[in-house]
């Protein structure tokens, strides 16, 4: 059986997930709410504030408890890179997916965490912090949300079929030439803007159609919610047709299109 099987059948250990990414979306709020960001540049001169840091040591700790059998691979940790390379079985996670949208205080970013299992995302949950929100789900699992401070079940959620005209997601932030060129080719759409990994979420419940990327991404920012997207009955593809492959040598990703039905 797949551990992303046994998370979904053992209750208390998906609310306890779910209940972690939402905790960790609450250390990203009180730095959001606050007046210092952190902000400091990284290598590759991407931005980093306090909050990513602070979502990063929390879901760690908060990994090992639940789970210390499976390792962890972190955006914020560089030396743990290296666990795809030994291990079939991690989690992979963004501990502030949306960095970018956190400084712009536009709420668009989200907590990601995916379970990868034979290069595949076979589970994900995607916190959304300014909507008090957790989504989850996986490919055979359905796709769920759940609000935080409510006594009721997590409902299921569902892509649909597409609208005419379709509905189209970009990025806020890296909307390009290619991306646009790409977009003209589809006839009369409606553009749909959004940022962090909430386009997945968007078309996993009925909101959007197609999100066409042809911009770097890294396997961080997709393997979450292409989990909660195929959990919905949607799919994440390479550009080329191919399927999505997590644990490369190198962590970007190609370009890929997501849709729903």
């Amino acid at each position: 059986m797949l551990q992303a099987q046994k998370i979904v059948t053992n209750t208390q250990l998906l609310a306890d997930l779910v209940q972690l990414t939402k905790d960790a979306g609450d250390a990203i709020l009180e730095i959001y709410h606050g007046d210092d960001f952190g902000i400091k540049s990284k290598a590759d001169a991407s931005p980093v504030t306090a909050a990513d840091l602070a979502s990063h040591h929390f879901l760690m700790a908060g990994l090992k408890r639940l789970t210390p059998h499976i390792p962890v691979v972190s955006e914020e940790d560089a030396d743990s890179l290296e666990i795809p390379h030994y291990n079939a079985c991690y989690w992979l996670i963004d501990p502030l997916d949306g960095t970018k949208e956190f400084i712009n205080k536009n709420g668009e970013f989200t907590v990601n965490l995916a379970l990868i299992e034979a290069n595949k995302p076979s589970f994900g949950l995607v916190g959304v912090p300014v909507a008090n929100t957790v989504y989850w789900g996986g490919y055979t699992l359905g796709a769920f949300k759940q609000l935080q401070n409510n006594s009721q079940p997590a409902t299921p959620i569902e892509c649909v079929s597409a609208q005419n005209p379709i509905r189209v997601l970009a990025s806020k932030s890296h909307l390009n030439t290619a991306t646009t060129s790409l977009i003209d080719t589809l006839g009369p759409v409606t553009l749909v803007q959004a940022g962090s990994s909430l386009k997945f979420i968007r078309i996993a419940e009925g909101l959007a159609d197609y999100y066409p990327r042809l911009a770097p991404t890294c396997e961080w920012d997709t393997a979450a919610a292409q989990a909660v997207l195929e959990g919905a009955g949607g799919s994440v593809k390479q550009a080329s047709g191919e399927a999505m492959v997590y644990g490369k040598m190198n962590i970007l990703n190609p370009h890929f299109i997501a849709s729903g039905e």
